[in-house]
């Protein structure tokens, strides 16, 4: 009950030594491969949900935004299996650390808006000044609508960090009540661990539904560019 609430944010060390790339290196090695001519149920699963993923995000794209489609579909994979694992007990999260995110999201924007500026940078240049401006407006929309272009790594990462931390400390709250109150009142107990299950189940969702709109962002800032 001491424990400090924001413990499980704390980026682990082993012998002194950084621990995070190690864990973030994990994730990869859960995904089951198949070396035979017929897959099994869980491969044929799995194919299947790639399959439909990559079909919802790259039906928009033209063929060079369809180059990117396994980068997506790797960085969607990463993010919700590392959002998954970070569920489990006395385990670290590394999509809680902003500064994870930032090195996600930074890369991906950047590589979508250079693109963009190569391929047609009259049309990346549109954006900043949107057809009939007044002209004394000029200056101040372009002024908003480069902040507004810079501030789009920071929002995506902030979201994902924001929605996966809040739910962990809500976990934790929930779960020391659980253990609170497990020696004072029983039915009591029993309705707030009903509550932390609950809460469980939707996490799952959250943690799967927030990859999917992080690499849903970054494919929608890449259509926006080629």
């Amino acid at each position: 009950m001491n424990e400090n609430l924001f413990a499980s944010f704390i980026a682990p060390t082993i012998l002194g030594l950084p621990a995070a790339v190690l864990i973030i290196l994990f994730p990869p090695l859960l995904i089951p491969t198949s070396k035979y001519l017929i897959n099994n149920r869980l491969i044929t699963t799995q194919q299947w949900l790639i399959k439909l993923t990559s079909k919802q995000m790259m039906t928009m794209h033209n063929t060079k935004g369809r180059t990117w489609s396994l980068m997506l579909v790797s960085l969607i994979i990463f993010i919700a299996t590392t959002n998954l694992l970070g569920l489990l007990p006395h385990s670290f999260t590394p999509t809680t650390q902003l500064s994870m995110n930032l090195a996600m999201a930074i890369p991906l924007w950047a590589g979508a808006v250079i693109m963009g500026f190569r391929s047609k940078i009259k049309n990346a240049l549109a954006h900043f000044l949107p057809q009939g401006t007044p002209t004394p407006l000029i200056p101040m929309l372009v002024i908003i609508e480069t902040i507004s272009l810079l501030i789009q790594p920071m929002a995506l990462a902030v979201r994902l960090t924001a929605n996966i931390t809040a739910g962990h400390l809500l976990m934790h709250l929930i779960g020391s009540a659980t253990l609170a109150m497990s020696t004072i009142n029983l039915p009591s107990t029993l309705i707030i661990f009903t509550i932390l299950i609950l809460l469980t189940i939707l996490e799952i969702a959250v943690a799967l539904t927030q990859a999917y709109v992080f690499t849903l962002l970054v494919s929608l800032y890449l259509h926006d560019n080629t």
